[in-house]
């Protein structure tokens, strides 16, 4: 009976440790998917000024287009979340399809090297994002779901693990067709 006991014992010691330490690994994992995502941000962030200032020199009068694109890069900068980074995000790649839906408008743009290599740059962070924003909705949903399955949700309420935030684009400019106007007012 005693034997029994102990067993009993040792079981269930083990099974909470071998529980908080997945619930652990899982959150360093989640912790450690978001901090990719924020790399590829950064570098996302720092070539919009470059293509700006690029476009600007060939279509410096499209003032709105580029204003768009400026101030849709400081507020995903600001953003905080992964819901709150996903909008920012939306309203980013809105316009800076936007910018590049303008650049078609000027072929000697679309000439200049240093713009091709700016835009071919941005295509491979895109992709890598991309990635990235895939492996942490993954990493997430693994924990989210941990938390949630008996009998782990008994050791993540005394852990006190909290549910992630999945990373999700919801903004309506995610899903557009960039619309560009030329009209001949403002040149």
């Amino acid at each position: 009976m005693l034997i029994a006991l102990v067993v009993i014992v040792v079981g269930l010691v083990l099974f909470l440790i071998t529980a908080y330490n997945g619930l652990v690994r899982l959150k360093i994992q989640c912790d450690n998917a978001w901090a990719d995502i924020d790399v590829q941000l950064k570098r996302r962030y720092d070539l919009v000024p470059n293509l700006v200032e690029t476009v600007k020199g060939y279509a410096g009068h499209e003032r709105g287009t580029l204003e768009a694109v400026v101030a849709a890069r400081n507020q995903a900068m600001t953003a905080q979340g992964p819901a709150a980074k996903g909008e920012a995000e939306g309203m980013l790649t809105g316009a800076l399809r936007q910018l590049f839906a303008l650049a078609e408008a000027y072929p000697q743009l679309r000439a200049v090297e240093s713009f091709t290599q700016l835009q071919n740059t941005l295509n491979e962070i895109e992709d890598t994002l991309q990635n990235a924003r895939r492996y942490y909705n993954a990493v997430v949903r693994d924990y989210n779901t941990k938390i949630e399955q008996f009998p782990s949700n008994l050791v993540a309420g005394m852990g006190n693990f909290k549910e992630r935030e999945f990373f999700q684009v919801s903004t309506p400019a995610e899903r557009e067709v960039p619309k560009v106007s030329f009209s001949s007012t403002g040149a």
